[in-house]
């Protein structure tokens, strides 16, 4: 069952939100199960947006729900973990109408809910180099905006041109240059009811081969290094001049485990979940070794993980305005 608190969303708003949604909207929702941890609760409601109409229907639902709602953004649930309590909220997920690739000269546009392997592949294919290490990145356009995903010596940052988003509390669609994410390291100014409806990739020309060749590479690397099975990719970012899972290794914490979740063997700054398993044991894994880094090198590690629905990590919360 979902955690009810004062944070939780009004019967109000779930009632608005399942009459502007019908079949599309569904109660006590699986979340965790959506994630790549495949651990973790349900939300309190999850709806699906299919169109621009949709978008402006949900404005208007979140309006009648008269006060700031707790509310999460899913796309490919790559890098969220949810806790066993579950989500007090509404989940919103972009639909088959935003999952597009174009591809025009030497730009790519994407629609906000396109598989980021995808749009990496749909690139090279077209002879397009500076997204070929996204095949490696198992999550949505949008998420990666949200993030600014990144790896093998590059970022979203050095190739997104544009982007269009919705902005769920103002009911407003625009677009907008990349340099108004202001991007860090695996962080972006995007605000927390915004969708990402479509981006726009500057890219440079090349042979097919090539960056085929160059995709092929970025899979066999990561098979090589990197554990499949339930996980959320990198726990850790990296601190400035090392690198999270050397340090993790380092205070011998490889192959730790509480409960249902484990330390991988393979790479240091993964854990993985065991079938069936528990995501709160995840969290508890996830701060353990947190506190084990810093006493041992005295290095204070920051998630990359997102959080949803622990008692201790307020949600975003989103006021939608008529």
């Amino acid at each position: 069952m979902v955690r009810r608190d004062s944070c939780a969303l009004s019967a109000a708003g779930v009632e608005a939100l399942v009459e502007a949604f019908g079949e599309r909207a569904e109660r006590d929702a699986p979340l965790g199960a959506r994630t790549t941890y495949r651990v973790g609760g349900r939300a309190a409601i999850s709806v699906r947006i299919d169109s621009h109409e949709d978008l402006r229907a949900l404005h208007r639902a979140l309006v009648v729900a008269g006060r700031p709602v707790p509310l999460v953004v899913v796309g490919q649930g790559s890098n969220l973990l949810v806790s066993d309590a579950g989500f007090a909220g509404v989940v919103v997920s972009l639909g088959n109408g935003f999952d597009w690739v174009e591809v025009r000269s030497q730009q790519v546009r994407a629609g906000g809910a396109t598989p980021y392997p995808v749009v990496a592949r749909r690139s090279a294919a077209a002879g397009l180099r500076g997204l070929e290490w996204a095949v490696g990145v198992p999550g949505s356009v949008g998420g990666a905006l949200a993030m600014n995903a990144g790896g093998h010596g590059s970022d979203t940052a050095a190739v997104l041109a544009r982007y269009c988003s919705y902005d769920l509390e103002s009911g407003v669609e625009a677009e907008h240059e990349a340099e108004r994410l202001a991007f860090g390291y695996r962080h972006s100014a995007l605000g927390p009811g915004e969708l990402v409806l479509w981006a726009q990739f500057d890219l440079e020309r090349a042979e097919p081969a090539d960056t085929s060749l160059s995709v092929s590479e970025v899979v066999r690397w990561r098979r090589a290094h990197q554990p499949g099975g339930p996980n959320a990719g990198s726990v850790f970012t990296n601190p400035p001049g090392d690198a999270a899972g050397r340090l993790v290794e380092a205070a011998g914490l490889k192959g730790s485990r509480i409960g249902s979740a484990c330390v991988s063997e393979k790479h240091a700054n993964f854990i993985q979940a065991d079938e069936g398993g528990s995501a709160d044991d995840v969290r508890r894994l996830i701060e353990h070794v947190r506190a084990e880094v810093a006493v041992r090198t005295g290095v204070d590690l920051a998630t990359e993980v997102r959080l949803v629905g622990f008692e201790d990590v307020p949600p975003t919360l989103v006021h939608a305005r008529g």
